[in-house]
């Protein structure tokens, strides 16, 4: 019988862990994608976009005039024309030495002569060139998600292709994981990567190492058989076919987690329960998309607790976190339940050399909604 997995004698820290499985890992190069598939993935450099409109246009269906050519034009005073007004619709180029626009109400056109009955100012009912999208501007800057309202410049601008960087994803699932293995997919999409997912034929260590492949991804995941059990392999599948960095790190939940290597490729193994993968996916897995992407440093919020956390020394620890009335309400330290993650809106680690923090103490939480 093959010996069981064992975890080392002291936990590797979080940073330390960390840091090893960072090294030597670059961005991907860029590609285009169509407008679509670019959703939700990093932006690499883009051209600047020249102005849109071009030149100035109309905002709103109606008689285009010059407005200082309307002075004085009032219900009471009628500004009779000698040639009838130039209609315009909206989106329709402003005619010569036409900076208004004025709806159909304000020009009487029933009599023998046209008569304006209102005065304007330049630039009414009139989107000037540039006006939506200034000469020079980006899409989106590089290193920055890519979000629905960036594709409606794109469209505007003319665009069908956006640059960006997309790390390939390959995702095995050990037999009896299936729940956590569909939340990191589906985790791994919303990411902007381009995942793939497969599941070994076992749990043993010569079927999970036969569903390992470093060829065709940029970072691997194996979910689940990081423990200990009898059943467990997944660790010594990788270190069969690679490198192991650690093995049992110092966060909670998660503990069981390890890091490795497949010839460059960096793998993260997930333990199978969900609230250890996702301690693991937010804390090691992430950090590696991030420099895969070329992602700028993610944005924190920053609130006051509104309760002590208390954490022992040693361990890094996962904080759950909501907002209540601009404070940081707890809702679970250590120990995450799936009701937890579900509610929460942001997460933060308390690290391994501190205690915790006072209530009232402001902290800075990442966001897991918007």
């Amino acid at each position: 019988m093959t010996s069981p997995q064992r975890l080392p004698t002291s936990l590797t820290p979080l940073d330390k862990a960390l840091d090893a499985l960072l090294q030597g890992v670059e961005p991907v190069a860029p590609v285009e994608l169509p407008l679509v598939e670019a959703l939700r993935c990093i932006a690499a450099e883009m051209p600047p976009l020249k102005a849109h409109p071009p030149r100035d246009v109309a905002a709103v269906d109606g008689f285009a005039f010059g407005a200082r050519d309307l002075v004085g034009a009032s219900s009471y005073s009628p500004l009779p024309l000698t040639t009838p007004p130039v209609w315009v619709e909206a989106g329709d180029a402003m005619p010569e030495a036409c900076d208004c626009v004025l709806d159909s109400d304000s020009v009487d056109v029933s009599g023998p002569l046209p008569q304006v009955l209102v005065e304007a100012i330049p630039g009414q009912g009139v989107r000037r060139a540039g006006g939506d999208i200034a000469a020079g501007s980006l899409v989106v800057e590089a290193g920055r998600r890519v979000r629905p309202r960036d594709l409606l410049l794109a469209r505007a601008a003319g665009l069908d292709r956006l640059n960006v960087r997309r790390p390939r994803l390959r995702i095995v699932n050990v037999p009896g994981g299936n729940v956590t293995a569909d939340l990191i997919a589906e985790s791994a999409q919303a990411a902007g990567t381009e995942a793939v997912y497969f599941t070994a034929a076992g749990r043993d260590a010569a079927s999970v190492a036969a569903a390992l492949d470093d060829g065709a991804c940029d970072l691997l995941l194996i979910v689940g058989g990081s423990g200990v059990g009898r059943t467990d392999a997944a660790v010594a599948a990788l270190a069969a076919r690679g490198t192991i960095l650690s093995h049992g790190i110092a966060l909670q939940p998660g503990r069981t987690s390890a890091a490795g290597r497949l010839g460059k490729t960096p793998v993260v193994v997930l333990p199978g329960a969900p609230d250890q993968a996702f301690a693991a996916w937010w804390t090691l897995a992430l950090p590696v998309l991030d420099r895969l992407s070329g992602r700028r440093p993610r944005k924190t919020v920053n609130l006051p607790l509104a309760r002590k956390i208390a954490s022992g020394v040693g361990i890094a620890e996962i904080v759950l976190l909501e907002r209540k009335q601009d404070l940081w309400a707890t809702l679970a330290v250590g120990e995450l339940s799936l009701d937890a993650i579900a509610r929460a809106e942001a997460w933060l680690v308390v690290s391994g050399g501190s205690e915790g923090f006072a209530a009232g103490s402001p902290v800075d939480a990442y966001m897991l909604r918007g």
